[in-house]
């Protein structure tokens, strides 16, 4: 059984503590991960300058050649894991076998990750607004003739990371061209991809001391992000609104992604069918930036049965399977659980499930040992239903009647909002709201990113500040 190793400022430590992650089909134990405890986390992190000085060092060119040479270890390379070696195909089955997600979907994320990493000059650019970096590197300078300076609010950035999908992964990889230590803690089920982005990043040439790489409970994760002067966490509602009031730790909870169609546009919704489709479907529903709701000012009921109708058509597959869009739940008693959610949301009046009419079943199904939920279309009355603004990790998603004068204020908060209207009005509202965190115009799909655009947050900002700074000319 391969074990992975607690990583202090990049040294590999054997825990006695370990925790045993089994296959999500076989349910036999799979991998043997060292815990840190609380004590340990709170040692290591007494210096983090000392890490910090190490990644000074190296010229922020030179951090983004790192990058790009590890962006062809991860994708292609044979990297350490533990004491053994781990191959891409072995990470793909490794990562299939503890979160459930198919082989394909396993790829395509770590194409994602390898162009995070192979493009990191071009997300640094989009993060920096395209700051000179030698000023960086310098800490002041000059843009457009005027003086410029930021400084480092922390030596180190701590990460407490999820499950659900790795091209989340891609979000931190901008802190080592940055010059600011990782402090990660992994998700229970998904250690790989954190390991390997290490390992890869270490292998072309970044310091091990900027890596600390910690699998711990709840009071591990506090202790990181108390300890890093500055924090990501992804989680639920639940676990992120703990740090909801603390402006150090930017937080990664439920995207509530919507498709949003103008009454303007309303009348040709065909024509977006596709994009509403590879919204909610794209990586199997799990990721953030899915929509999980299209609101629209007319046509619900005939856009909701497009939809089931389209999604009917999607069914588990075996993991090995080329054309496999549905992952199951690891835990399949999770799985029941959402359902039994779902089913008692529709007991409220106001809402129907208009895929039940498509399939011939139930809603959780099973195949080969495992369970999965097949994707599912509500159909809301109005956006005050309780199932208007619900996400789960798996394709669902509402579709919300409104009328134009509700837009946008009702949406709530939502991580990307695609909005299809020429409306310069509607536009100018959503452009305006501080509602929304990402906005497309036009027929682009949720799920569609640019690497020169910052995902959610902007990470350079958070890791840095600007200082007011003049240099008198010399006499």
């Amino acid at each position: 059984m391969v074990h992975i190793p607690i990583l202090r400022h990049g040294q590999p430590y054997k825990s006695l503590d370990v925790s045993v992650v089994r296959h999500h089909q076989t349910r036999e134990p799979f991998v043997e991960i060292s815990q840190a405890n609380a004590g340990l986390i709170r040692k290591d992190l007494r210096n983090q300058q000392a890490a910090r000085e190490k990644l000074a060092k190296f010229s922020t060119a030179e951090l983004l050649d790192i990058c790009s040479r590890a962006a062809e270890s991860f994708l292609n390379g044979s990297l350490p894991i533990g004491d053994a070696e781990q191959t891409p195909e072995d990470y793909v089955h490794q990562v299939s076998a503890t979160t459930g997600m198919p082989h394909v979907m396993a790829r395509r994320n770590m194409t994602k990750i390898h162009a995070a990493l192979a493009e990191a000059g071009n997300v640094l650019n989009g993060l920096t607004r395209n700051l000179d970096w030698e000023l960086l590197d310098q800490g002041f300078g000059e843009l457009e003739g005027k003086p410029l300076s930021f400084y480092p609010r922390t030596d180190s950035l701590g990460v407490v990371l999820p499950n659900n999908s790795p091209g989340v992964h891609s979000l931190w990889v901008p802190s080592i061209p940055l010059k600011i230590p990782l402090v990660l803690k992994p998700g229970s089920a998904e250690p790989w991809t954190p390991y390997r982005i290490i390992q890869a990043l270490i292998g072309a040439g970044a310091p091990p001391e900027a890596f600390c790489f910690y699998s711990t409970g709840h009071a591990g994760s506090g202790e990181i992000l108390s300890r890093c002067g500055r924090g990501m966490m992804f989680g639920d509602a639940g676990s992120t609104g703990v740090w909801a009031n603390d402006p150090r730790i930017e937080l990664h909870g439920p995207g509530f992604s919507k498709v949003v169609i103008g009454a303007d546009c309303a009348d040709d919704w065909e024509k977006y069918l596709d994009v509403m489709v590879s919204s909610v479907l794209n990586n199997g529903g799990r990721s953030c930036i899915n929509a999980s709701g299209i609101w629209v000012t007319k046509h619900a009921e005939k856009i909701s049965e497009a939809l089931a109708e389209r999604l009917a058509g999607v069914g588990p597959r075996a993991a090995d399977d080329p054309e496999a869009q549905l992952a199951p739940f690891a835990d399949p008693a999770v799985a029941t659980r959402i359902s039994q959610l779902i089913d008692h949301g529709l007991a409220e009046p106001g809402v129907r499930e208009v895929t039940a009419e498509h399939r011939s079943g139930e809603r959780v199904v099973e195949l080969n040992g495992c369970k999965y939920i097949l994707p599912t279309v509500l159909l809301c009355e109005n956006s005050d239903h309780g199932m208007a603004n619900r996400e789960y990790m798996f394709p669902f998603v509402s579709v919300v009647k409104v009328t134009p004068d509700q837009l946008p204020e009702t949406i709530g908060p939502s991580l990307v909002v695609t909005a299809i209207t020429a409306d310069p009005k509607l536009i100018r509202d959503l452009v305006t709201s501080a509602n929304v965190d990402r906005l497309n115009i036009g027929a682009v799909p949720t799920t569609q990113i640019t690497w020169d655009q910052p995902h959610e947050g902007n990470l350079f900002e958070h890791l840095y500040g600007r200082r007011a700074f003049q240099r008198a000319v010399a006499v």
